[in-house]
């Protein structure tokens, strides 16, 4: 699976008890738990739904089905490359999510051997380039599974377990991190939506 960096840090967007720098640690060296699983299923929960501007819920065995994902959306609008030369599309991002779930949790920190959803080495980008009306439905609701999955790999891991990716990384870290991939491409969802449409600030 490809990792990229993100320069986006959730030490911004998470309320902690005591301010902190991008590295998570307060300035008395102690980390005060940013990252944490309620943050991950929050904004999980809030992942795309301001495409809808309804109330999304936060656990994704309760998230909704495709149509409320985005109303007033076809197949075709939500695999639409809105803002080009960008290949960014609201169907691309739920995909996208999903290996980025599956890679961090499942592959790398439970150590599953199990393939990439849609990553490949020949078409790193497949998540987003492949994208196809025709699979919306299916995608949505293997984004859903994953989600779920990825619940039941978390079970029982605490924040201070550890794994290597390059170097050793904390859960915590992973989870901070999963915040970040999220707060990212919720921006990228409200102006690939307004653009589609011209629905905007939902």
């Amino acid at each position: 699976m490809a990792r990229a960096a993100c320069a986006l840090t959730a030490a911004s967007l998470i309320p902690v008890a005591e301010a902190t720098s991008v590295s998570g640690r307060s300035a008395s060296g102690t980390n005060p738990g940013i990252g944490c699983r309620s943050d991950l299923d929050r904004t999980r929960g809030r992942a795309f739904g301001r495409l809808s501007g309804a109330p999304q819920p936060t656990r994704a065995g309760d998230a909704p089905q495709l149509a409320r994902l985005a109303p007033g959306l076809d197949a075709t609008q939500l695999a639409k490359r809105a803002v080009p030369p960008s290949h960014l599309s609201l169907l691309g991002l739920v995909r996208h999510m999903s290996d980025t779930e599956r890679g961090w949790v499942r592959q790398t920190f439970r150590g599953e051997q199990i393939p990439d959803l849609y990553y490949r080495s020949d078409a790193p980008d497949a998540d987003f380039e492949e994208a196809d009306p025709a699979g919306a439905k299916e995608d949505y609701e293997r984004y859903l599974a994953e989600c779920r999955a990825v619940d039941a790999a978390l079970k029982g891991a605490k924040l201070d377990d550890t794994f290597t990716f390059r170097e050793t990384t904390s859960v915590r870290w992973m989870l901070q991190h999963l915040v970040e991939e999220y707060a990212r491409h919720n921006g990228h969802a409200d102006l690939l939506r307004e653009t589609i449409d011209g629905s905007a600030g939902l």
